[in-house]
């Protein structure tokens, strides 16, 4: 009996999961990891800070484990430039996914019609995150980083680097902004589109599905306790994983991840690349992933606990409960990332608004309106899918809220089911792992190892119409956008 270890290296903690012989959770570890905004709009990380968290934690769940580990898997966030010389030195702190400094790249390419363009070739929105407008940015800004720099890799990418001595990129990595979809390959039109043709040197080796392990190098075994010449997998990238992770496994079902971002992704057979250019196509195990991810996720629930004064997430939903549905008239639109919105419709110009307050509003109006905003954000990613799921599959962090649960299903209309697992990412990691080293396929892991709760299911109520509403709200506050842009921008 072989154990495993899954890393899911989220972008606020550090997760190692180690399951034994028989697919069960045994040990976990996680490392908190410190997200820097060192200029207004900007979001980075220590890439040796993220890997020395990797490696403590793996160390940890290694020593627990009693069964020898005969694969080490890897997940992590995406997007976002992860930047290496040639000996796989970081050049400089990574630029995260939700970074915001080249938003203004990323409206001029919107604006111009080049954004949707592209997306007729790699099936994903432009955000300010992704690797063409932060190399953008940094060809205009910091070109002595780029010179230095032999390889532009994700999150992922890079702990696989450090793990291994290789640079690549799964296939879900690579999906945006560069890929052909359909072909899965790097699209050099897609570079000559955006000005990069330079950047061709940048891209790591792109790994499909039989092309995703490599042994654990001498430097690294030390650093992580487990032996040489390990089997690491390099798992797609956390939505997929989290997907993955949910049972979604077949086309037609959906899951939801109540995150640091929200999204509501399906699986689908072949890409769509004729349809509205927004949110991103995902080249997924057994097909395609469309995910809707915003920038705004439970991080809008940690400001609001700051604002109302509260000491966790579940001191929001404890105050949120004590309101009636629909707050007493109070709306919300939790749009709150500096680098505006991305899902389900792209604006980096978009911003939060509390609409219809007076003095007759208390703390617990506030708390059940961000709430219900967040719930109503998931209701707009899920009706941009497409999809006629006949449930909905949640995870992350949020999803331990009963009472957000509760909301999402009657917002949705679906039953809403939560995985068994604690790490989900990880899990889909672990099926991922079995794959690629020979031992079953992902859809027959997933029926083995894939346990789900009790649904919420839905119960008839004050929220019909709440999404038309919502959308209401939020097309007349978008005219202010530009505006209330300006005013930022003065001095």
């Amino acid at each position: 009996m072989m154990a495993a270890i899954c890393v899911d290296a989220g972008t606020t903690v550090i997760k190692a999961v180690g399951y034994d012989g028989d697919g069960a959770e045994s040990a976990v570890a996680r490392r908190p990891t410190t997200v820097s905004r060192p200029a207004p709009g900007h979001a980075e990380q220590d890439m040796t800070a993220v890997w020395d968290a990797v490696a403590a934690a793996v160390r940890e769940v290694a020593a627990a484990l009693r069964e020898p580990v005969g694969f080490v898997a890897v997940t992590a966030q995406g997007d976002g430039c992860w930047l290496v010389d040639s000996s796989g030195e970081p050049t400089g702190p990574a630029i995260l996914w939700n970074d915001g400094r080249a938003a203004g790249i990323v409206d001029g390419w919107t604006r111009s019609g080049l954004a949707g363009r592209a997306f007729r070739v790699n099936g994903s929105s432009a955000a300010s995150g992704l690797p063409h407008a932060i190399l953008t940015w940094l060809y205009e800004h910091d070109p002595d980083r780029l010179a230095r720099s032999a390889a532009n890799l994700t999150c992922g990418g890079w702990i696989f680097a450090r793990m291994t001595g290789e640079f690549a990129a799964d296939e879900s990595d690579a999906s945006a902004p560069f890929m052909d979809l359909r072909a899965r390959r790097y699209a050099p039109e897609l570079l000559e589109l955006f000005g990069l043709e330079w950047a061709g040197r940048l891209l790591p080796e792109i790994r499909d599905d039989t092309r995703r392990t490599a042994g654990l190098s001498r430097r690294a075994a030390g650093q992580l306790g487990l032996p040489e010449g390990t089997p690491v997998v390099l798992a797609p990238y956390d939505i997929v994983t989290t997907a993955l992770g949910a049972g979604v496994v077949r086309p037609g079902q959906a899951c939801g991840i109540l995150g640091t971002t929200l999204c509501v992704e399906t699986l689908v057979e072949r890409p769509d690349l004729d349809g509205d250019p927004v949110g991103i196509t995902i080249a997924a195990p057994g097909g395609y992933l469309r995910a809707f991810p915003t920038f705004a996720g439970t991080e809008v629930i940690q400001w609001a606990c700051r604002l109302l004064g509260l000491d966790n997430p579940a001191d929001l939903g404890e105050l949120a409960a004590l309101s009636e549905p629909g707050a007493h008239g109070l709306a919300f639109l939790p749009y709150l990332s500096p680098a505006g919105e991305r899902a389900p419709f792209s604006d980096p110009l978009a911003r939060g608004a509390f609409l219809g307050m007076s003095v007759e509003h208390g703390r617990e109006h506030v708390a059940r309106a961000v709430l219900e905003g967040l719930t109503l954000v998931v209701q707009d990613c899920l009706a941009a899918t497409g999809a006629a799921p006949s449930e909905l599959r949640v995870c992350g962090g949020g999803s331990s809220s009963a009472l957000w649960l509760r909301l999402i299903a009657a917002v949705t209309g679906l039953p809403v089911r939560r995985p068994a697992d604690a790490e989900v990412g990880a899990r889909g990691a672990y099926l991922t792992g079995l794959a690629a080293t020979g031992a079953t396929s992902i859809q027959d892991a997933a029926v083995r190892h894939v346990r789900l709760g009790a649904p919420a299911d839905p119960e008839p109520g004050p929220y019909e119409t709440a999404y038309e509403h919502f959308l209401t709200l939020r097309d007349h506050t978008s005219h202010t956008w530009p505006l209330l842009a300006h005013l930022r921008s003065r001095p």
